[in-house]
């Protein structure tokens, strides 16, 4: 207990953190306020290693670490990357296996009677989100609080466009166009909240890029809406076969957009 009677912060030997913008602008700063001890703590945090490891390197432990874990969260100096394993540094190895597990004979047969309602409220709304995969709870927002949205779009201007108006619903936006900045953008912590993924792409299938993310054990319930040109029940049935949680049609337009996201995540419309 501090003296305001509330319990101090303590670090697991699991968790992982990992640098902000002000993190890294703080390593960078000539003037920096910061110990050699805090400098020397802050330049291992990479995202990748345990605190615990991190501490057996440093001849200390994580119990020991915490006030000044404690006090780069508070500074937003760093961001927990994951608590627990490391299996998000494994993604890009997995994505270059090639193997694919095909839908099952019982995801398929739900993705065939949702297919053609899917088909209808694409032409007819832009949009189709399959509320029925979400715990249906509102999901409220605290104050300040933000997103993380990945937006898999291979044209920029479209791209850009999109990242534009999530950042103004108070997402922060990592655009990726291929599938090495596809990797890294799902690798990067925190976890992402929502990927909008777009159907054809140079390098890689979208469909594919969705396969793999419900295989992996971090990413596997991040919803996923699918951009495509192309409102067609077999694409719909595919991605929805697949585990996709809606899709949104191009060109997309600001406001179906908006919902389409907010409906898939639980967030309060307006």
């Amino acid at each position: 207990m501090n003296q305001s009677g509330k319990p101090l912060f303590t670090a697991g030997d699991k968790d992982v953190y990992a640098l902000t913008d002000k993190g890294n602008e703080q390593l960078r700063e000539a003037g920096t306020r910061l110990s050699q001890q805090e400098l020397g703590l802050l330049v291992r945090l990479d995202g990748r290693a345990a605190l615990g490891q991190i501490a057996a390197g440093m001849q200390t432990t994580a119990t020991a670490l915490s006030p000044l874990i404690g006090k780069f969260l508070h500074d937003g100096l760093i961001d927990v990357a994951r608590v627990g394993d490391s299996d998000m540094i494994e993604f890009d190895a997995m994505f270059s296996t090639g193997s694919f597990a095909s839908p099952s004979a019982m995801a398929m047969s739900d993705a065939e009677r949702e297919a053609s309602a899917g088909e209808a409220a694409l032409k007819r709304n832009g949009y189709y989100a399959r509320i029925a995969r979400s715990s249906g709870r509102e999901r409220k927002l605290a104050e300040g609080e933000k997103l993380v949205a990945v937006v898999v779009e291979d044209e920029p201007y479209l791209a850009k466009f999109i990242a534009q108006y999530l950042a103004l619903e108070r997402f922060v936006p990592r655009i990726a166009a291929n599938r090495d900045e596809i990797v890294a953008a799902l690798r990067k912590p925190p976890v992402p909240d929502i990927v909008l993924l777009d159907v054809t792409l140079p390098d890689v299938d979208g469909f594919n890029v969705l396969a793999k993310i419900r295989q992996h054990p971090v990413l596997k319930s991040v919803p996923v809406v699918m951009l495509t040109a192309h409102a067609t029940r077999e694409a719909v049935l595919k991605g929805l076969a697949g585990g996709a949680d809606g899709y949104i049609t191009k060109p997309v337009e600001p406001d179906t957009l908006i919902e389409a996201v907010k409906t898939v995540i639980g967030l309060p419309k307006k």
